[in-house]
């Protein structure tokens, strides 16, 4: 097999990475609103497939199955499992533990399949770093995942279970809501409690600090108006029943910090406790993924590790090595299944 091309079939998101002899040469992400409908998927992979092309075998991960169009975990894998096997060839499905399925076992595997997209990242980086804590920052979630001894060693695999051990953190630099646990924000020099309504995400926050990626932010906005630095402040300001005119710049940059940190203690908590297991040596680095990794570098800097990039784990093309990180569950899954297959 010359060829393959990792899947992550997401529920805002779908992300592919292109494996041509051993070698990642091109990855993407275009945005996939699912809750819109299935036909979304169609319309995901059209555009992708424009941009990446078509490959001789195929491997496919998800998380699209929670999205709330499907009753259960296992309608949602079943269906988004019949849309690739429709669409591509050869596809083999990554079942985690089980590895990799072909379609007509995915009935049997679908609790194995269902957002095992985590697993695949930790097992690539497993194979390359023994000894490490991965952590993937994306769009709306953080993995925290320890690796000791070449394994994988999460203590939960479900949602649920990652959810309950602090190995999966609903804190995301794109779509997070700004009120998500947070009832008040200093402004100004007083405590203002917060509306609970979605004016404005943490992709404004990090785009008005700067620190926002070019590209990573392929969702609509809250006002559906445009992604400007200015725009992003309206939002923000919104979230405090104000509008941009009544403050300056350094006020709403002021507030997008406290917004930052806020998010950031919510991931370093969880990470407090997966790392309080002992598992993971004090001396492993983390190594960071996702759109959000420059704020996983922070973080990591914040406890004395050193900061491997997820992309270094792997034989990538130059111009597309950042992609690589942005990508990682769709890149890992091509890897782990370019090396199951060839």
């Amino acid at each position: 097999m010359r060829s393959i091309i990792g899947w992550d079939i997401g529920g805002a998101h779908l992300k592919a990475a292109h494996i041509e002899d051993g070698r990642i040469v091109a990855a993407m992400q275009v945005a996939l609103p699912l809750w819109q409908g299935l036909h979304e998927t169609e319309r995901a992979f059209d555009e992708a497939e424009a941009e990446i092309g078509r490959a001789d075998a195929n491997a496919v991960t998800m998380t699209g199955e929670l999205c709330d169009i499907f009753a259960t975990h296992a309608e949602g894998v079943a269906a988004l499992a019949a849309l690739a096997e429709r669409r591509l060839s050869a596809p083999h499905f990554y079942a985690g533990r089980a590895g990799f399925v072909t379609h007509d076992r995915v009935a049997e595997h679908a609790a194995d399949i269902a957002s095992a997209n985590w697993h695949a990242s930790a097992a690539a980086v497993a194979a390359v770093h023994a000894n490490a804590l991965f952590a993937d920052m994306g769009s709306t979630t953080t993995d925290l995942i320890p690796i000791a001894e070449g394994r994988v060693a999460a203590l939960g695999y479900s949602d649920a279970e990652r959810l309950a051990n602090g190995e999966l953190v609903y804190a995301g630099v794109v779509r997070s809501y700004l009120f998500a646990g947070i009832a008040r924000a200093p402004f100004q020099g007083r405590w203002v409690n917060l509306m609970n309504e979605w004016f404005a995400s943490t992709s404004d926050v990090h785009r008005i600090l700067g620190e926002l990626p070019d590209g990573v932010d392929v969702m609509q906005t809250a006002d559906n108006r445009d992604k400007s630095v200015a725009s992003s402040r309206a939002r923000l300001a919104r979230m405090i029943g104000r509008d941009i005119g009544d403050a300056g710049d350094a006020s709403w940059r002021r507030l997008a910090q406290f917004f930052a940190d806020q998010q950031s203690r919510q991931i370093e908590e969880s990470l407090h406790l997966v790392l309080s297991r002992g598992v993971v040596a004090d001396e492993a680095p983390v190594v960071g993924a996702g759109i959000g990794r420059f704020v996983l570098k922070k973080i990591a800097a914040r406890f004395d590790r050193a900061f491997i990039p997820f992309e270094s784990c792997f034989d990538a093309a130059p111009e597309c090595a950042s992609a690589v990180s942005d990508c990682a569950p769709a890149a890992a899954v091509a890897k782990l299944a370019y090396d199951h297959v060839a």
